[in-house]
């Protein structure tokens, strides 16, 4: 449905709202199958990933972690001066790379024939949406909504105001010497370690236990003692108040204790981009978490209304948001209807170390498989035997015991999302223990662990070295 042009019923068959992953995907394949395609975006075509979020993120990642290479170079029998970190070089490269990505973007839609519009859009109707600053209204055969989500600071404290968000966070001139982080998801955890690694003291608040909610336990125990020897981890503590003081903020905790900083990023929650949209006129009511509701195939409660990626709250990662698009565009324009499987999704963390997961943890294992095995590998890396760095490697792999299927892989360590990605490819096809097993062993990695793990945790003999 929806393949050729528009007729003079509309004027295009497909209006997208929103430049990001989900939206640039939809539109440029929906092209590519003769559909009339215009995508309004007010902000920067590359929505968060590239503009500010994964591509930027990754890249100070990247910054840090030579902090480590440098002192590790010395057990190697390498002499490094004592090396000097820049931020405003970081950062004038790392804007440029983020500019000339959105030329990508922006050049890929123009080449696919998508009529790019720079202006807001909002919903009158089912097939009608009105660019905001030039007060045009347009008729599509189908709308898209991608308009993703952004940060919140939550819950509202006197001088929340002084806190800034992952948004925020990019346009600092210069770095902070003292930095508070509040939060314990994806993005408090990266940003800490980035900060760490450049040197600003790092101060990781969480009102939690433990760091990263739903990911499996003994990763997210050995994060946390990773982390509390490279910053000042603070577990089961909020924060009461931010004041001004001296020129820097003051935050007062909930156990009564003060803690003096130049900035504060909080990164607590996002929420999707739903105000303002519209969607109150066509009859959309939001889930309990605001998003937008939608089937498996991303369609709304309105049959010409769909809706991808971070806005419906299903999986806030941008592959997910690229693949949703592009089943929508194959579904509607392609004549070949599929949805995105969101049961098991390969995902990293880049926190240092690294944290790469595809499949279920122990207990979502354990309810939805029963009896299952669990095998584990904690070592040390090879490099750290030289360098003499105290980071270990903590391997895990999940089985169904009565299907024999591998049902999770967790992985923390160097290069953790690069071992995952591929490890991902083979769980998803249903890959058993006995596949695992079966396949040789490249030596020496860290990787091969995961192929040569025998014995189930419970009764599971300490790792060796070879």
């Amino acid at each position: 449905m929806g393949n050729g042009a528009a007729t003079d019923d509309f004027d295009v068959d497909l209006f997208v709202i929103g430049g990001g992953s989900g939206g640039v995907r939809a539109a440029r394949i929906a092209s590519s199958y003769g559909a009339t395609v215009k995508l309004a975006e007010e902000y920067r075509v590359g929505g968060t990933c590239v503009i500010r979020g994964c591509v930027p993120k990754k890249l100070m990642v990247y910054a840090g972690r030579f902090a480590d290479e440098f002192e590790d170079a010395a057990g190697f029998g390498w002499s490094v001066e004592s090396p000097r970190f820049d931020w405003a070089t970081l950062k004038r490269n790392r804007d440029a790379e983020v500019t000339r990505l959105e030329g990508i973007y922006t050049t890929n839609l123009m080449r696919a024939g998508v009529d790019l519009v720079a202006d807001r859009a909002v919903i009158e109707d089912a097939h009608t949406v009105r660019l905001v600053r030039s007060g045009k209204t347009v008729r599509a055969r189908f709308i898209l909504i991608a308009v993703g989500a952004h940060p919140v600071k939550e819950p509202a404290i006197p001088g929340g105001e002084l806190g800034i968000t992952s948004n925020e966070v990019f346009e600092l001139e210069r770095q902070p010497e003292r930095i508070l982080i509040v939060g314990g998801g994806y993005i408090a955890v990266e940003f800490a370690g980035i900060f760490a690694a450049l040197g600003s003291r790092t101060t990781l608040l969480h009102r939690g236990d433990r760091l990263l909610r739903g990911f499996d336990d003994e990763i997210r125990d050995a994060l946390g003692a990773a982390y509390a020897r490279r910053m000042d981890l603070r577990l089961n503590r909020t924060i009461e108040r931010l004041d001004r003081r001296d020129g820097a903020i003051l935050a007062t905790l909930s156990d009564g204790t003060d803690l003096l900083v130049d900035q504060v990023l909080v990164a607590t929650g996002r929420r999707p981009n739903v105000q303002g949209l519209g969607l109150e006129k066509v009859g959309i009511t939001l889930d309990t978490a605001g998003a937008i509701p939608v089937d498996r195939f991303s369609q709304t409660a309105v049959p010409t209304i769909f809706a991808v990626g971070d806005v419906t709250n299903r999986a806030a990662l941008t592959p997910i948001a690229i693949r949703e698009g592009h089943a929508f565009a194959d579904t509607v324009f392609g004549g070949k209807p599929w949805a995105v499987d969101h049961d098991l999704i390969a995902t990293a963390v880049f926190s240092t170390p690294e944290i790469g997961v595809i499949g279920h943890n122990e207990d979502v294992a354990r309810a939805l498989y029963g009896d299952i095995d669990v095998y584990e590998a904690r070592f040390r890396p090879m490099k750290a035997t030289l360098s003499g760095r105290e980071d270990r490697i903590l391997m895990k792999v999940v089985v169904a015991r009565e299907s024999d299927r591998v049902v999770g892989v967790h992985v923390l360590g160097h290069d953790a999302g690069e071992i995952i990605q591929a490890v991902a490819i083979a769980v998803t096809m249903g890959a058993t223990k006995a596949d695992f097993d079966r396949t040789i062993a490249v030596h020496p990695t860290a990787g091969e662990e995961l192929v040569t793990l025998r014995t189930p945790l419970a009764v599971k003999q300490p790792v060796g070295v070879g």
